[in-house]
């Protein structure tokens, strides 16, 4: 029933106004950065790691958390219209399976949004400020470990979209989200707020590893903070079961 669920989420996807999102915003991200990077070369030292430090300061912070906000949202676009909400309570799957197969779907789709950010800044890197070399190998971690790190942000903006029948709503939470959670990591508190764990996954604006071998409470406070946003969507939905819309 899972991949039932999973592959309806899917076929939304076929021809989206989301992909324009997929493609534009990280673009947009990339351009801030690497300017940023090249006018700063009098404070920065001019290699990978430092342009690194420059689009993950405006993508992590500005764009990402927004971005999976406007996922979120648009996968829920089609429950909120008329009265689906009731095909939904009558359809014969477990109504957590319904938003685990949206969380899945937004978590294939940060995938690869980091695949296509980690290539605009390969391009960026070679093609626009001709750096030597190629990029650390450590950085393809960084963005592995930035998508566990969205996990809570992921089922986060899926309970807001699901609650509240409004685009911009789940976006501005979002970027309030990557203000505070770049607030929370420079405190020390980046495994205490779920927007901070994805900078911290990410090594947002900082050349040395922010985990500081903390790996194994990095990947338990992801899941904690996942599991809380997904139970309280499951409890949510059991609750929304008894009435009709």
């Amino acid at each position: 029933m899972l991949m039932r669920c999973i592959l309806a989420e899917n076929r939304k996807l076929h021809g989206a106004v989301i992909w324009l999102v997929f493609l534009v915003v990280p673009i947009i991200s990339a351009l801030y950065g690497t300017v940023n990077f090249l006018q700063n070369l009098g404070l920065l030292t001019f290699d990978w790691y430092n342009l690194w430090t420059q689009h993950t300061l405006f993508y992590t912070l500005f764009f990402f958390a927004p971005m999976v906000g406007v996922y979120a949202a648009y996968l829920w676009r089609l429950e909120h219209l008329g009265h689906n909400w009731n095909l939904i309570m009558a359809a014969p799957v477990r109504r957590s399976y319904v938003f685990l197969a949206k969380f899945l779907v937004v978590a294939k789709m940060t995938l690869l949004t980091q695949g296509w950010v980690f290539l605009l800044y390969l391009l960026a890197g070679k093609l626009w400020a001709r750096l030597p070399g190629w990029p650390p190998a450590m950085i393809v971690i960084w963005l592995l470990r930035g998508v566990l790190g969205s996990l809570g942000v992921i089922a986060f903006e899926l309970l807001l979209a699901m609650i509240i029948r409004s685009f911009a709503v789940p976006v501005l939470v979002g970027l309030a989200g990557g203000v505070s959670g770049m607030l929370a990591a420079s405190r020390g508190f980046a495994l205490l707020w779920p927007f901070a764990l994805m900078q911290a996954g990410m090594n947002s604006n900082r050349k040395e590893d922010m985990l500081g071998g903390q790996f194994a409470p990095f990947v338990l406070a992801c899941l904690i903070w996942a599991g809380v946003f997904l139970s309280l969507a499951a409890m949510l939905l059991r609750a929304r079961d008894v009435r009709a819309e």
